[in-house]
């Protein structure tokens, strides 16, 4: 059986997300790099992969798929390893509503608005929307104080297990610590601040989200 195949960048949230997975299911496979902001965004052999030109995609065996969420799903349900979906419907609910926040709605502000305005930006010796960070703010802290209620007095974002919730929402909110807007609004929010600290301090995380993961 081929090695599954893992497409897509180490910089990239969603990638990252689907590393998590892997990793936390103990999974073989190999990251093979897709740059999407190259100029031929991939080129045509990816188009093949992933219609839309994004990243990431996955070949488990001759078997491709796209989508973050889906990938993910697929990783946790074919591969041994401890299970990242809870089995109540309630919880996996829960869990899904969580990705569902993550990505229609935190996504967005936080990486782009915020984390790639204040971080990226100065790196690249790119001038700052100082105006576009500002109107995201309170979209990111709506964001952050939503996921805190989905996690009430349990430890993660679907009760008391790690679930690929958790995985989906530590890249993103990686990024938004990194800007110092960010941090001010995690540390605003306690319940996020403290699952921060939690999901940081495992060792998977520091691998995979590098010096974000550790600050």
């Amino acid at each position: 059986m081929m090695e599954p195949i893992l497409f897509g960048a180490a910089y990239s949230v969603y990638t990252r997300i689907v590393l998590l997975a892997l990793l936390e299911k103990g999974a073989p496979f190999r990251l093979e790099g897709v740059d999407i902001f190259a100029v031929d965004k991939g080129g045509a052999i990816h188009a093949a992969r992933h219609p839309f030109g994004k990243i990431p995609a996955f070949d488990h065996d001759g078997f491709v798929i796209y989508e973050t969420a889906a990938i993910a799903r697929y990783v946790d349900e074919t591969f041994d390893g401890p299970p990242l979906q809870p089995r109540d419907p309630k919880a996996r609910a829960r869990m899904n509503q969580a990705i569902g926040i993550l990505d229609s709605y935190a996504y967005r502000c936080w990486v782009w608005d915020i984390y790639v305005e204040r971080v990226d930006k100065p790196r690249e010796g790119k001038l700052v929307d100082e105006a576009r960070i500002e109107a995201a703010l309170p979209g990111a802290e709506a964001c952050l104080r939503a996921l805190g209620e989905l996690i009430g007095e349990g430890q993660w974002l679907a009760g008391e297990a790690l679930t690929l919730a958790d995985l989906h929402a530590a890249p993103m909110v990686a990024c938004l610590a990194e800007a110092p807007e960010g941090a001010r609004a995690l540390e605003a929010h306690p319940l996020m601040r403290g699952w921060w600290e939690r999901m940081k301090a495992r060792p998977l995380a520091v691998r995979v989200l590098g010096r974000e993961g550790s600050e």
